[in-house]
C-alpha cells in the first residue's frame, strides 16, 4: 500500500522538521516530515550535481545541493546557507522552479526546488563529497533519489 501525504506548503515553509502521523489500519505509525531547500545551480546547459554519501539515506545516489530548512528559516534562507554550507556558493539570483512532497515510507520530504541561475564563488564539494557539473539532458532518473525525478522531467521539459 502506497502512503500520500498532502501538506499545504504555507503550513510548512518555516518548519525544519516535524512528525506526521500515518496510520496503516488501527495502527499509527510516526513518519518524520523533513522540509529541503534544494537548489539546481545551472550554468551554460549543465546542472551542478554531488554525490550522496555512502552512509546518507538514499546513499550513493547524486543529487542536487541543498538541505535542511532550519527553525525560524524560509526555504530561500535556507537555499542560500545550505548552497553557501555544502558547494560553497553565494546565490545572488534564483526562483521557485516547483515544490515536491515525496513519501519513502520512512519519511516523508517536502523539496522547495529553486533554479540558481547566477552566483558569487566557484562550486566545489566543500564537505568532501564527489561533484560535478552535468549536461542536463545527460541527467538520468535512476542515478537520483526518487523526489528529484519531478526535478529532472521539469529540466529536461525547459531544455
Amino acid at each position: 500500500m502506497t502512503l500520500v501525504l498532502v501538506v499545504p506548503v504555507k503550513s510548512i515553509s518555516n518548519v525544519a522538521v516535524n512528525s506526521v502521523n500515518h496510520f496503516v489500519g488501527e495502527t499509527k505509525l510516526d513518519v518524520k516530515h523533513v522540509n529541503v531547500a534544494v537548489g539546481v545551480v545551472v550554468k551554460n546547459n549543465t546542472v551542478f550535481v554531488c554525490k550522496r554519501s555512502a552512509d546518507a539515506h538514499q546513499g550513493g545516489l547524486w543529487e542536487f545541493p541543498g538541505g535542511k530548512v532550519e527553525e525560524g528559516e524560509n526555504p530561500q534562507q535556507a537555499l542560500h546557507r545550505e548552497l553557501y554550507e555544502e558547494i560553497d556558493i553565494q546565490v545572488t539570483q534564483s526562483a521557485p522552479l516547483l515544490t515536491i512532497t515525496h513519501d519513502y515510507t520512512d519519511k516523508v520530504v517536502c523539496l522547495h526546488v529553486f533554479k540558481v541561475t547566477e552566483f558569487k564563488g566557484t562550486a566545489s564539494g566543500k564537505e568532501g563529497q564527489p561533484n560535478e557539473w552535468r549536461e542536463i539532458s545527460q541527467l538520468q532518473a535512476n542515478d537520483f533519489p526518487a523526489a528529484n525525478k519531478a526535478i529532472i522531467n521539469t529540466l529536461h521539459s525547459k531544455n
